[in-house]
């Protein structure tokens, strides 16, 4: 399996094709959520995915400090072929980019209430109440460095 780290800028037609179409079958078709999934935030992201033969295993995007919060951010965390790891691996990936891009600083998310087992596992922590985002619910979790 190949990681891939690249800003917008850096990405070819068909590795943001294959990330956007990902996002959508996923996030708005499977989670029936129509939303703004296009949200202007992907051009100052940094992008990480895993990548074999079969193509894109598994996503995320990292936000700069102050793009969405105080701290640098991780969204769109998604993987194409679940139970089987390779989530895991992603998010432990994401976390230490953020560390190399960023330095030691705390790591937030907005997560899927379902999802917080998850996070929990890298060293996330809940920090907000449930709040409803497109009509599903999620919370804020952070990790500290």
């Amino acid at each position: 399996m190949e990681k891939k780290l690249k800003k917008f800028n850096e990405l070819t037609a068909d590795e943001l094709y294959d990330i956007m179409k990902l996002r959508v079958d996923v996030f708005v078709v499977e989670q029936n959520c129509p939303y703004h999934e296009l949200d202007g935030i992907d051009k100052i992201a940094y992008h990480l995915w895993l990548e074999d033969s079969d193509g894109i295993a598994a996503y995320l995007r990292i936000l700069p400090p102050g793009a969405v919060f105080e701290d640098p951010a991780l969204g769109r965390v998604i993987s194409a072929r679940r139970r089987c790891g390779v989530g895991s691996v992603l998010l432990n990936e994401g976390i230490e980019a953020v560390r190399e891009l960023y330095g030691a600083l705390p790591i937030t998310i907005e997560a899927q209430v379902y999802a917080k087992p998850f996070y929990e596992k890298a060293g996330f922590v809940q920090v907000s109440k449930p709040f409803d985002e497109d009509g599903i619910p999620h919370i804020r979790m952070q990790r500290k460095p």
